[in-house]
């Protein structure tokens, strides 16, 4: 066998050892399609579709440290600092009804008192979930009552978070609605009624509130009047209880009013006052309050906040409270 005839057989032999395993090859798999996740702007900013389905999920809330001040703030001394959590879970789509929307809260506390260990001031609770569907809405939720004037002084609710059923019917023109809640009690099973109505009219929007305890059998009312005046807005606020009852106990009469100034693009003063006739529903036991808010904006999604508020009784003295606090939204 001479050299040519010996490099034509190799030559052969390794054509058909590489053609046998060009045979047996494995060919890998292509990657299935990956579904990004798409903005969803149907129900403002923030919202995105859930991959595979069309529903749109919104995450949010804030992360505050507070410290507040004023005679007999915590158990041991007159000042406290603390840090609280909130994060909201608010998923919607459309339906043939309308928007169908559900909504989590989550709220936790984090204080210590003075032997360093964590109060019972600290909890973690499910603070709102409802479910809400062409205006009826059920649930656990914030009540009209804890719709209250723009600063951190007034006292214009008792409570505002209760387990409800409502219904809200809304035009362009003003919107009501009619609540049943759950009260809080320490006996039998409690339950209120409350009606409200707000409108615009030109620059000036008003509402109207009142609600009935059963259980107490008394009522409470309160109208708020704003508009927008010069470079900020001014609130005036009016409320009236018949007796104790779970929404509105601070006083039988009150009128309060604010001014929230915007005195730059991140600074807002609000300067406020408020009149009580017979505090705390004592007779006799008539007082004023005066406060100042300041709120800046340090950056986009952080804000400081500080008021100071005075309160004088004519039955009881006076005092003196307030809070600084930092808050981050998102």
């Amino acid at each position: 066998m001479n050299i040519k005839s010996l490099l034509i057989g190799s030559a052969a032999a390794l054509a058909a050892v590489s053609g046998a395993q060009a045979a047996d090859a494995i060919v890998a798999a292509e990657p299935e399609a990956v579904e990004y996740v798409r903005v969803c702007d149907a129900f403002g900013t923030g919202f995105f579709y859930i991959p595979g389905t069309e529903t749109c999920l919104k995450i949010g809330g804030y992360v505050r440290v507070q410290l507040d001040i004023g005679r007999g703030t915590s158990e041991f001394s007159d000042y406290d600092v603390f840090a609280r959590g909130r994060l909201n879970i608010d998923a919607r789509n459309d339906t043939e009804l309308g928007t169908l929307t559900s909504f989590i809260q989550f709220r936790a506390n984090a204080s210590k008192n003075r032997d360093g260990v964590y109060d019972e001031a600290n909890y973690f609770e499910l603070e709102q979930a409802y479910i809400d569907l062409a205006g009826v809405r059920v649930g656990k939720f914030y009540s009209w009552w804890d719709d209250d004037l723009l600063g951190e002084t007034d006292e214009l609710s008792t409570n505002s978070l209760f387990a409800s059923a409502r219904y809200v019917y809304s035009t362009d023109a003003f919107t009501a609605g009619l609540s049943v809640d759950e009260l809080p009690t320490t006996h039998d099973a409690n339950v209120g009624i409350a009606g409200y109505l707000a409108g615009a009219f030109g620059p000036v929007k008003a509402n109207l509130l009142g609600a009935y305890d059963t259980d107490a059998e008394e009522f409470a009312v309160r109208g708020i009047v704003s508009a927008d005046v010069g470079p900020g807005t001014f609130e005036l606020a009016a409320a009236y209880a018949s007796g104790d009852n779970a929404y509105y106990a601070v006083s039988e009469w009150t009128v309060a009013a604010d001014y929230a100034f915007k005195a730059t693009d991140k600074l807002t003063i609000t300067p406020a006052a408020q009149y009580f006739w017979d505090y705390n529903l004592v007779s006799g036991n008539d007082a004023w309050k005066v406060g100042l808010t300041a709120e800046y904006q340090i950056v986009s999604g952080l804000t400081a906040l500080a008021t100071v508020n005075y309160i004088d009784f004519d039955k009881g003295g006076d005092d003196t409270s307030g809070f600084l606090r930092l808050q981050r939204n998102f």
